[in-house]
């Protein structure tokens, strides 16, 4: 079992968020006052493509563990830096199946995908986007900035709260960028 240990949100598209005491999750929407809450995608670089698919990055959510991997590589971030929602710890995030369900509280996110980490990162300091970027053992990219999700039960989550995994029935599909 895991925990929240910051949550974050920002009203306006900014690479990094505030950290706030709660957020509220909104079923089927998002992180309720976050520029990125909405049934349709509001990433900017996927709403150019096309506004009317349907958002499966409703909120964002990164272990604060890469934070520790990513000090040891020089930089120094901290949580919502990075434009996360939700900041974990002791929870393998990267390791999860596209469809596990985390339960915060009242709230249950279900997981889409990895973050495609960006040039935004870059700007936020110069090398981070490498940083968060990785080979396996058969040389296959990896992607640690992070994974999306939707909300399938509403409710309040704040730093401090429990996260429970549910994992999928039937063979588990690795995560894939969304």
């Amino acid at each position: 079992m895991g925990k929240v240990i910051s949550v974050s949100l920002d009203r306006r598209h900014r690479f990094s968020k505030a950290s706030v005491p709660q957020i509220t999750l909104i079923a089927g929407e998002g992180v309720a006052g976050d520029a990125h809450c909405g049934v349709t995608v509001k990433h900017r670089s996927r709403a150019r493509f096309n506004p009317t698919l349907p958002n499966l990055r409703q909120v964002h959510l990164i272990h604060a563990e890469l934070f520790d991997e990513l000090a040891a590589k020089g930089f120094s971030v901290a949580p919502a830096e990075l434009g996360e929602n939700i900041t974990t710890s002791g929870i393998d995030l990267l390791g999860l199946p596209t469809g596990a369900r985390l339960s915060i509280g009242d709230a249950v996110i279900e997981i889409t995908g990895l973050r495609n980490p960006c040039i935004q990162m870059d700007r936020f300091q110069d090398g981070l986007m490498q940083a968060t970027l990785d080979r396996d053992a058969e040389g296959n990219l990896v992607r640690k900035a992070g994974i999306m999700g939707i909300v399938v039960a509403g409710g309040a989550v704040r730093p401090g709260d429990a996260i429970a995994v549910t994992l999928p029935e039937g063979p588990h599909r690795p995560l894939q960028k969304v």
